[in-house]
């Protein structure tokens, strides 16, 4: 899917196929029921402007029997206005979820399909950095906010076209005496509400610019020093030892400067705009009711009447003041939609790149025995630069094969094997027996029980306590054997070393056939190093091992060498 015409189609044409996905007629009685309950809510605003103008109308006559019956009809407009708002607010944030839900299991479903998380990180197109911000945070805003915009539109329009004809009707006909010449004005009170409406619009556009660029320059001040923090709790045993706190100190003050000053900014921008909102809302109560006080004065409209335009011109403001209103709104929406837009550009240029006939491509194929072979292989960098070249040869099951030289090039290799790296050219034929395991640098151990870490992605049930408790024993973290079913931040709670010695663990439970290793061992010492490739020697005789490594030592574990 291509986004190459206006915003709003590459909108429609992303998140529109919501209602007409699976649950379509749900979601379309939903979006009906919806719009129903907006037709009542202003309805029941109608309704209490007439309710109002026969209160006022009973006080003025002082009739208590009219009295009686505007409070017995106020009760039916409570009840009514609970039922339909209670009712529009669950209707409307169910639409949101479910629509939310779907775009975030399409993208997702997207992301996540094969390898694209990590190749699109690679492609060069449109800004898609932070995906998880962009899958998290602005999907929700891109559909909970179309749904609140669209709603408060449409409620908008309908208060226009509802209270313009009242104010119209209430208006009746104003003769403008010119001495010689006398003008009739009808519906004086519209006329006088547009142009009040403009010119509030225009300077609240005017006055509310500065707070909307204040309010943007604090959110990424506010977002660097948090990320700045993190980076520095991260990397706290670095900084420790080399001494550097002084130095972060001085650094962290001094972005929590730059939140001083942006924070300063917004107060001015909120300060002028408080001043303008505080003075246009006492002024919106009393402008409509001394605009029409004198028709009341001179007899021409009930004290209802008035009370009842006073209502209207306030609705009719409202309705034609929405575009300034929700322009921060609208500017934050579309913000969110065309990140998301972003990702899915590049999500669908990497997938029309993978799936086009290019001869700079790596083709991965299932051979019908068990060897791996390499036949003209090409690594390339994205910009076309070759790594290694006429890489040809076969690696049979059971052998041992050190990939020396260029530690880079032998990791975008193995990239190549697993179908992470496509690009370059040249053909890779697997062999026909289960998936190849891959070791990289840092198993991945998700935050969840030890025991659930280290068995990713297979579930725990599917190894025995036995089994875990002795491959803890073998790589030699038997202090770990009573944190099995502790939930932690393995990543962040254990060193590297430790870390590396779980995917060891991992290795052994699993005990795949053909084996990938990336540097895997490189935060041991020598010692530790050998005492990994032996357990491999030991207890998987007969898996292949293929390893990409600087360490001198791990040669005499491999039959022979391959050097790029």
């Amino acid at each position: 899917m291509q986004y190459s015409n206006g915003f709003f189609i590459q909108f429609i044409r992303l998140a529109g196929p919501f209602w007409n996905s699976e649950n379509k007629i749900a979601i379309r009685r939903q979006t009906l029921v919806l719009v129903v309950l907006t037709i009542l809510q202003m309805a029941i605003a109608v309704v209490i402007t007439e309710w109002s103008a026969a209160l006022f109308n009973a006080l003025e006559q002082h009739s208590m029997s009219g009295l009686l019956t505007q409070i017995m009809l106020l009760i039916v407009i409570f009840a009514a206005s609970i039922g339909v708002t209670v009712t529009h607010l669950k209707i409307k944030r169910r639409l949101q979820v479910d629509w939310r839900n779907w775009l975030t299991e399409r993208v997702i479903g997207q992301w996540m399909y094969k390898a694209h998380h990590y190749q699109v990180t690679h492609i060069q197109t449109a800004n898609h950095d932070n995906p998880d911000g962009r899958i998290a945070e602005d999907i929700r805003i891109a559909t909970e906010d179309a749904i609140t915009l669209c709603h408060s539109l449409f409620y908008s329009l309908l208060a226009l076209l509802s209270f313009t004809a009242i104010l119209w009707q209430l208006s009746g006909k104003v003769i403008i005496d010119l001495g010689l010449l006398q003008i009739p004005l009808y519906g004086h009170l519209v006329w006088i509400a547009i142009i009040y409406a403009v010119i509030a619009s225009f300077l609240g556009w005017r006055i509310g610019k500065p707070l909307i660029n204040a309010t943007d320059v604090r959110q990424t001040t506010e977002a660097n020093f948090r990320f700045n923090l993190v980076t520095a709790r991260e990397n706290s045993l670095a900084i420790a030892t080399i001494h550097g706190e002084e130095d972060e100190r001085g650094r962290l003050f001094s972005l929590f400067e730059d939140i001083i000053d942006a924070f300063n900014r917004q107060t001015q921008a909120m300060s002028n705009i408080m001043m303008f909102t505080s003075g246009y809302s006492v002024l919106s109560m009393a402008f409509p009711v001394l605009v029409s006080a004198p028709r009341y004065i001179l007899g021409s409209m009930t004290l209802g009447a008035l009370m009842q335009s006073v209502q209207a011109f306030q609705q009719t403001i409202s309705a034609l003041s929405w575009p300034v209103d929700n322009m921060s709104t609208v500017a934050q929406w579309r913000a969110s939609v065309e990140r998301v837009l972003s990702l899915i550009n590049a999500l669908d240029d990497l997938e029309k790149e993978l799936s086009l006939a290019d001869p700079n491509r790596i083709v991965l194929e299932k051979g019908e025995d068990s060897i791996l072979r390499f036949q003209n292989v090409c690594i390339a960098r994205l910009d076309s630069i070759v790594c290694a070249s006429s890489i040809n040869g076969e690696i049979r099951a059971g052998e041992r094969v050190l990939i020396a030289g260029n530690t880079f090039t032998g990791a975008k290799l193995f990239k190549a094997i697993v179908g992470l790296w496509p690009w370059g050219s040249g053909r890779i034929e697997l062999p026909d027996d289960e998936p190849m395991f891959f070791m990289p640098p840092r198993p991945y151990l998700p935050a969840d029980t030890l025991r659930t870490a280290i068995c990713y992605p297979s579930t725990d049930k599917t190894v025995s306590e036995d089994a875990l408790e002795q491959a803890l024993e073998l790589v030699g973290l038997h202090e770990l054997i009573e944190q099995l079913d502790q939930i932690d931040f393995w990543d962040k709670a254990l060193p590297r070393e430790q870390q590396q010695r779980l995917g060891m663990v991992r290795l052994l439970l699993r005990r795949p056939k053909w084996i990938l290793l990336q540097e895997a061992f490189d935060s041991l010492d020598p010692d530790g190093e050998d005492e990994m490739f032996r357990l491999i020697c030991q207890e998987l005789p007969d898996a292949a091992l293929l390893t990409v490594t600087n360490q001198p030592t791990a040669a005499k574990f491999h039959h022979r060498q391959i050097i790029l």
